[in-house]
């Protein structure tokens, strides 16, 4: 027997619909991963510094939902885990998800405050995931 579960899609939104994402990478706006990030309901925004974009999330930790960390840019992995063991005290509060095409194994931690990290370049399933992730303890309530 096959069950079939029909899932209302009309009032259905986005999973990071309307959450502040700090894209701290070299892209430009009309490159794939800000629009998927954009395309999953979130409001990017770019820095191409790394510290000016780890700053601008320190300053405002509850305006900022969710970080994203093209580490390939800046170092590598290893410059990614540097860079978000600088935000400790923040992370607990704004999800950090590392891209890096020298990850192995991707990782989808169960500690708040642990970075989820996604082999560059992120398919789109495996970022959607990702971001889900990272989101998992978010609860966007709409109205219809």
């Amino acid at each position: 027997m096959q069950v079939i579960r029909s899932l209302e899609q009309v009032g259905a939104s986005p999973v990071g619909f309307g959450i502040r994402v700090m894209l701290v990478s070299d892209a430009a706006e009309g490159d794939v991963l800000p629009n998927r990030l954009a395309g999953m309901g979130g409001k990017v925004e770019i820095a191409d510094d790394l510290f000016a974009g780890l700053g601008a999330v320190i300053d405002d930790p509850a305006g900022y939902g969710l970080c994203v960390i093209d580490c390939d840019v800046f170092g590598g992995l290893e410059a990614g885990r540097k860079a978000h063991a600088l935000l400790v005290d923040v992370a607990r509060r704004v999800p950090v998800i590392l891209l890096s095409k020298d990850c192995s194994t991707q990782e989808f931690p169960e500690q708040r405050g642990k970075a989820v990290v996604l082999r560059a370049p992120a398919s789109g399933i495996a970022l959607r995931v990702g971001f889900e992730h990272a989101l998992r303890d978010r609860f966007a309530t709409r109205m219809i």
